[in-house]
């Protein structure tokens, strides 16, 4: 099969990364156990389907995301993919026991979590996650959820990764957040090529539509969406569904089930319409989902590739459940 919809070059450099891309949580074991097989085979069949951008973090499974990844990924011709992943957290090892659940992961509790965005903190993290992937080099280096750690993350951790780039450690840098409003200044204020927005440009948030992309778009810098789906609700909205990781309000569920009636109703699917709404702003170089099983990824490639009739987007303006400054496919932004 063929590449989702083509590539994209992050920012004015040399990484490219394809239309659709995995995001290598899911396969950590989110929320509930993730068999190794069952996690290998995820990648293969994100592979199959053209897919050549992998994202992966330290956090994410306290490092078995990245093993996974790594595994997976052996053999393929490095030349022919794209791994991102993130600094920010340092592992370190731990014999408290039990799992890793309260930070969403069903896996045993061998490390924990250190925060740290320093130089050498970035350089330790970088060098532990290449050897986890049992790579020489990753593409992407992201700033990890700096919310807190605003001071620290510019001062000490964003020049860090300017510094691996000029040596060429690493292809393309940026930051990746939850919000907008710190990555927008991180666009505005560094020299970062891309930067990864998780739930905040999707069907039911469009906060990163005032400030964040129309900034990305002036400075020429990429933006990389995550959370399309908003952790589930506009996958499959139902009671129970989550939203940013937690159960979604029942308000932001009625919006999700009025979002999917207008979309069968035009003879599409919730999940198609959230992945071409993602893709259609022109300062949008991946979309990023996350998936547990080869069933989820080849259900995203063969969404992402579908039709979603004008029409729908038409009624979703009309009917003030999208924003008519939001561009949707096949129209520029005004």
């Amino acid at each position: 099969m063929g590449t989702p919809v083509g590539t994209h070059t992050l920012g004015r450099g040399s990484v490219d990364v394809t239309a659709l891309a995995l995001g290598a949580a899911g396969i950590a074991g989110l929320y509930s156990p993730v068999p190794e097989e069952q996690a290998l085979a995820t990648v293969d069949a994100a592979w199959d389907a053209g897919i050549r951008y992998f994202d992966t973090a330290p956090h994410y499974g306290i490092g078995h995301s990245e093993r996974r990844l790594g595994a997976a990924l052996r053999g393929r011709p490095r030349a022919e993919y794209t791994v991102s992943t993130k600094v920010g957290r340092r592992l370190e090892p731990t014999d408290a026991g039990g799992d890793d659940l309260a930070n969403g992961f069903a896996v045993p509790a061998t490390h924990r979590r250190v925060w740290d965005f320093s130089a050498d903190g970035v350089r330790r993290t970088l060098d532990a996650s290449l050897e986890r992937l049992g790579l020489d080099r990753v593409d992407v280096v992201y700033l990890h959820d700096p919310d807190d750690h605003g001071e620290e993350a510019f001062r000490d951790g964003y020049p860090a990764l300017e510094k691996l780039r000029s040596e060429g450690v690493v292809g393309a840098i940026g930051a990746g957040m939850n919000q907008a409003e710190m990555l927008t200044r991180f666009v505005r204020d560094t020299d970062v090529d891309v930067v990864l927005c998780a739930g905040r440009y999707t069907l039911l948030d469009q906060g990163a539509l005032t400030d964040l992309l129309p900034a990305a778009r002036e400075r020429g810098t990429s933006v990389v969406i995550g959370g399309a789906f908003n952790s589930g609700l506009l996958a499959d909205p139902k009671p129970g569904a989550r939203y940013n990781y937690r159960a979604a309000p029942t308000e932001l569920l009625d919006r999700a089930l009025a979002l999917k009636a207008a979309a069968d109703r035009h003879g599409t699917t919730l999940r198609a319409a959230a992945l071409a709404f993602c893709a259609a702003h022109p300062a949008v170089a991946a979309v990023l989902v996350g998936a547990r099983s080869p069933h989820e990824v080849r259900d995203c490639a063969a969404q992402f590739t579908a039709d979603v009739p004008a029409s729908l987007w038409h009624e979703l303006r009309e009917t003030g459940l999208l924003s008519a400054e939001a561009p949707v496919p096949s129209e520029e932004p005004s």
